[in-house]
């Protein structure tokens, strides 16, 4: 009786190109896209070979305006990171991906941090209190101020997330794919001096 041979997972973190299958995994396909009513007037567009190649330039504007969209509207966030990376020519998969950064999971995160930029900016935190802490006897007033003012503060922290993200996004970019291709660069330097080498001594 024949033992079946395992089955090898579809991603393998051994494998250089896992990255580039866990994009792959977690993003729409271009086909999808496609069918997307929303994206039916620019489908063509959409389905460009030059916006889902992985290039120096494609990726880093990929990343900034996945995360613009992400922080800027909490709802389409794909949609508008697709439209944005049409005319920017940034990679299309790579800025939806990105866009998940904000998800039900980290909501809260984001939330507090949001507020607390914001009420850095305004400068609330000696006359906006937290909600919780608001005195029972000033009545429902006083608790409906609190809500506006967190709630303005939340948004002052969350737009200025979405002009500070993309621009960290975008520069980390650039400099891990320049790690990247120097270390790909030294390898291949490495193969052909040993191959070198090799011949030489064979000689």
């Amino acid at each position: 009786m024949s033992i079946p041979p395992p089955r090898k997972s579809s991603i393998s973190f051994r494998s250089k190109t896992w990255a580039m299958d866990v994009i792959r995994k977690n993003t729409p396909t271009r086909e999808e896209m496609a069918q997307n009513r929303f994206l039916a007037p620019v489908a063509h567009r959409v389905l460009s070979p030059e916006l889902w190649r992985f290039t120096r330039r494609s990726v880093p504007r990929g990343v900034a305006l996945g995360l613009f969209a992400a922080f800027i509207f909490p709802l389409g966030q794909i949609l508008i990171s697709t439209f944005l990376a049409l005319p920017a020519r940034a990679n299309v998969p790579l800025a939806a991906l990105v866009t998940f950064v904000t998800n039900p999971l980290t909501l809260p995160f984001w939330m507090a941090l949001a507020y607390k930029i914001g009420d850095f900016i305004l400068h609330l935190g000696a006359t906006a209190p937290v909600i919780v802490t608001a005195p029972a006897d000033d009545g429902m007033w006083s608790v409906l101020t609190n809500i506006f003012d967190v709630g303005f503060a939340a948004i002052v922290g969350y737009l200025v997330l979405s002009l500070v993200t993309p621009v960290i996004g975008y520069v980390m970019s650039v400099w891990v794919w320049r790690a990247v291709v120097s270390r790909k660069r030294a390898r291949r330097l490495k193969v052909m001096e040993a191959r070198l080498d090799q011949r030489l001594g064979t000689q």
